[in-house]
């Protein structure tokens, strides 16, 4: 089945349940994770209107034309739950860019958002494309889509779109506080094999949670790598490609400022399971250590979400955390990921990747 739209997209157009389309403004943000409610308007310093679009469930390419006629435009598309689509791309005056990208929908509306300094989206089209893999995410809060009232908390699962090409949707199941345990516990993993299908990605990324001495926790080389053995074995029935994903390191500094490792025995427990079941290896706790280290313990509060009191409207009383990523900090994340499968050569998600952005310089 075949479904699309093309318009011409007017902030004066309110959304019109006939129609099927249109712009709004949700009464306030949401600060709720589980209740998947905020609009990609909200996860904006200065929220802007939330164009919405009735769609039957499923994959979508989205391709805007961008510019203005009367002014350079600098243009910035989020989607969905804060997906980070488009980031700051410049047009001049007169010009017209065509950029497309993919949406995973499962709650019957495409939702996007245009901001930036001076935003500029002269044309939309949306089309159905039932051909094109879902990457599905599972893993904890470093992952998740953050509530539009914690903004700019951001998981790197709300900006790996910006490094993927147009042929490949993004599906996060993330949930803050879980580990490889509690989300199997919780039925999350049976939700995503509800909707898994062959040509799939599942890529999991564990460790945060299972380390703590709760009913969610685990052992590194026993339950950690029995439970993890569940995902690969889930993706593999279905003919899907697992990927294991290794998590990246907070931020504690050694007295030499080497990054400290609060993830013990768990990186190389996924290490040696990736490699005990002939699956891609995600090194992101490598990756994030160098990269931390090169940029130092002042530096990197600006990846954490470190903030000074009234800094932001969602954090009156400011922030100082070492685990969880401010926006910018979340789309380097995003980058060492998308990096992180070009260096382990997991095909075919290589061929997705947009490698001129994966390995540039932040």
């Amino acid at each position: 089945m075949e479904f699309g739209y093309s318009f011409i997209p007017r902030v004066e157009n309110k959304y019109d349940k006939e129609k099927g389309y249109g712009f709004s403004v949700p009464p306030n943000s949401s600060r709720y994770e589980d209740l998947k409610d905020s609009w990609p308007g909200d996860y904006f310093l200065t929220p802007v209107p939330t164009l919405l679009m009735d769609v039957p469930n499923g994959n979508y390419k989205v391709t805007l034309i961008l510019g203005s006629s009367d002014q350079p435009a600098i243009t910035t598309v989020k989607a969905g739950l804060g997906h980070l689509k488009l980031h700051e791309v410049r047009t001049e005056i007169g010009e017209s860019l065509a950029k497309t990208f993919a949406v995973h929908i499962d709650d019957g509306q495409l939702k996007l958002a245009f901001g930036g300094e001076a935003p500029g989206v002269q044309h939309v089209e949306v089309r159905r494309m039932t051909s094109i893999p879902t990457m599905f995410l599972a893993s904890d809060s470093t992952v998740t889509d953050q509530p539009s009232g914690q903004f700019p908390y951001s998981g790197w699962g709300q900006m790996i779109g910006l490094f993927l090409d147009e042929s490949i949707a993004v599906a996060n199941h993330a949930r803050s506080g879980r580990s490889s345990k509690s989300f199997i516990a919780e039925s999350r993993l049976n939700r995503i094999a509800k909707k898994l299908c062959k040509g799939d990605y599942l890529l999991v990324q564990f460790a945060h949670n299972d380390e703590k001495d709760n009913a969610g926790g685990t052992r590194p080389f026993t339950t950690y790598q029995d439970y993890l053995k569940q995902y690969i074995d889930l993706a593999q029935e279905a003919e899907a490609y697992p990927i294991l994903v290794a998590p990246m390191h907070r931020r504690f500094f050694e007295k030499d400022g080497s990054i400290k490792n609060t993830h013990g025995d768990y990186i190389e427990a996924m290490r040696q399971l990736a490699q005990q079941e002939k699956v891609p290896f995600i090194d992101l706790a490598s990756l994030s250590k160098v990269y931390f280290e090169e940029l130092g313990t002042e530096c990197t509060k600006e990846v954490f979400l470190w903030a000074e009191p009234g800094q932001y409207k969602n954090l009156p009383e400011g922030a100082e955390d070492n685990t969880h990523f401010s926006e910018s900090g979340a789309i380097e994340i995003a980058r060492l990921v998308a990096k992180g499968i070009l260096e382990a050569g997991a095909e075919p998600l290589c061929s997705h990747i947009l490698k001129d952005m994966a390995t540039s310089l932040p």
